[in-house]
């Protein structure tokens, strides 16, 4: 233990990984970028938003085939024999650079949220639970949706769930209603990691459970989209989903009764360090996008570049990128060294500022490209609707906040009662010493 705080301060990407990284980098100059453009042209004014137009998956396979070919497929999975082994600090590294591309992660088969999905199937699903949806998963023919938030109450406090789950002949059935559950809309996902309530009389942490249920089992009813900003985002789509007597095997729970909190822990610690670095992939890719519009474009006589406060803008979103980066990479250690339950001061300081600097970093970027920012001639107003989502997406800010300042006070009042007895020991012995 005398060298963790050492080794948590070495946050380099080992050797073993740096030639996965370079791959990954030239997949996508060569065989992402040049494609995205084309994806999204032939997307649009199709007859059914929530199904892709003809060539555009064409396109993406072709894409996942080449991932393949060289090699590059499911490394997200740290430690783990189906994927590439890496670390959480390594792949940190890496969901830097799918985070400057819309489509990258889903060529490399490292697309949310099928990545927490499949860790949650790969740690602790059944050989059968394995057979059925963690293989297709893997092969990337299939797609999948977690189902856990709902409209009726203050569903950041998963206590709160209240989807009901009651075993009868063999047979979960369920019934609730849960919103926002991103990528349901996909015409190809097929199965819901579905948060439920099935021991309402268990003490508070033990009364939830995680149930599989293929989306297209009867009762399942997709009711529409939730817009964000108005947006629909169709067809991968944030669903909201009534469950109406919902009929799956009593085989289909993941762990067994109770486990909903700790098959979390298994999903969330791994999923926010992707999203984070995600997160500043695209904070690096707004900067670009400032910088490249400053020079582009003149107004008063200068370059927009040099009006106003622009350049000491630039500064300081780099200055927050790099910050922000050494953060992830420090929690990504930390979850390496001591574990995902221990690690969870440092994950819920990740949640709680990047999101947030990311919003604003590509805000500022919209304002440099003025009304043209915020229009669909431009990435930037997509880019900060994914952001501002995240600042709710695996809990809101002010949870991690509560969570850090918690442990934070938890820490002082231990130290400082330390620190008392170690007082009233001096002084006890010196009264005893008659000093």
């Amino acid at each position: 233990m005398s060298d963790t705080p050492m080794e948590m301060n070495n946050l380099a990407m080992s050797e073993k990984a740096k030639p996965l990284l370079a791959a990954v980098i030239k997949h996508i100059r060569e065989n992402v970028d040049p494609m995205t453009d084309e994806f999204f042209r032939l997307g649009e004014g199709r007859a059914d938003r929530w199904s892709y137009a003809p060539g555009q998956l064409e396109l993406l396979e072709e894409a996942k085939q080449k991932a393949r070919d060289a090699g590059l497929w499911n490394f997200f999975l740290p430690n783990a024999e189906t994927g590439e082994g890496l670390s959480n600090l390594d792949y940190a590294y890496i969901a830097a650079e799918l985070g400057k591309s819309p489509l990258a992660p889903e060529t490399l088969n490292c697309n949310a949220p099928d990545t927490g999905n499949m860790e949650v199937l790969e740690r602790i699903g059944t050989p059968e639970q394995k057979e059925q949806w963690l293989k297709p998963l893997l092969a990337g023919k299939i797609r999948s949706a977690f189902a856990m938030t709902e409209p009726d109450m203050a569903s950041s406090d998963a206590k709160n769930i209240s989807t009901s789950a009651v075993l009868e002949n063999g047979e979960w059935v369920i019934n609730g209603e849960k919103y926002y559950i991103s990528g349901a809309g996909d015409p190809r996902c097929k199965i819901m990691i579905t948060m439920v309530k099935t021991s309402p009389d268990a003490e508070p942490f033990r009364q939830q459970s995680q149930i599989l249920v293929p989306i297209d089992t009867p009762g399942v009813e997709i009711v529409g989209p939730m817009h964000v900003f108005g947006h629909d985002d169709a067809p991968h789509g944030h669903m909201h989903i009534k469950f109406t007597n919902v009929r799956v095997p009593e085989a289909n729970i993941l762990w067994g009764e109770g486990k909903g909190f700790e098959i979390s822990q298994v999903r969330l610690g791994p999923g926010r360090i992707h999203h984070c670095m995600r997160s500043i992939g695209a904070a690096e890719k707004a900067l670009d996008l400032m910088i490249e519009r400053g020079l582009s474009r003149e107004a008063f006589g200068k370059k927009v570049i040099d009006l106003g406060k622009n350049m000491e803008t630039i500064s300081r979103a780099k200055i927050e990128i790099e910050s922000m980066r050494l953060l992830v990479l420090k929690a990504a250690k930390a979850m390496d060294v001591l574990g995902n339950k221990e690690a969870r001061i440092w994950v819920s300081m990740i949640k709680a500022k990047v999101p947030e600097q990311v919003c604003d970093i590509i805000d500022q970027a919209m304002q440099v490209h003025g009304a043209t920012g915020i229009s669909q001639w431009s990435p930037l107003s997509g880019m900060y609707t994914a952001q501002r989502t995240l600042r709710y997406a695996d809990g809101p800010d002010e949870v991690h906040h509560h969570v850090i300042a918690r442990a934070e006070v938890k820490d002082y009042k231990e130290s400082n009662s330390r620190t008392h007895a170690a007082r009233n020991e001096i002084a006890t012995g010196r009264s005893r010493s008659g000093v």
